[in-house]
């Protein structure tokens, strides 16, 4: 089982914003700032298990090719919400929420990518 998942940002404040709006359509909030770190947890607990980040090599953050993380959401209307919000916070498109495959009843997602280029979906099995 994952304990949490670090995330290089271009931009902490823009990338921030982005996974503010996204994540919140989740059931999840911002928990801290700290030094260029963001941390991520669910609303009502004391958790954390996603963090924004400036590479620790000093290095320009970089998607990495092949690596994509997904976020459960409880609700198709959920998917639809995180969708818009990370289009409407600098996101970008990977896939329309949807059924997966397009003729099955039990996965519902969408793809994005973050301002840095990182693919993640949301989903719901229902």
């Amino acid at each position: 089982m994952l304990g949490y998942v670090t995330i290089g940002a271009f931009d902490g404040e823009v990338s921030g914003k982005f996974y503010d709006a996204v994540l919140a359509c989740v059931g999840d909030q911002r928990k801290f700032t700290d030094g260029g770190w963001i941390g991520y947890g669910p609303k009502g607990e004391d958790s954390h298990y996603l963090y924004l980040c400036p590479p620790f090599n000093g290095l320009p953050a970089a998607p990495a090719n092949g690596l994509m993380l997904s976020f459960k959401a409880r609700s198709r209307d959920e998917v639809d919400a995180a969708y818009a919000a990370a289009l409407s916070h600098g996101g970008s498109d990977e896939g329309a929420p949807g059924f997966r495959p397009p003729e099955g009843k039990e996965f519902y997602g969408a793809y994005m990518r973050d301002p840095t280029g990182n693919k993640f979906c949301v989903y719901v099995k229902l």
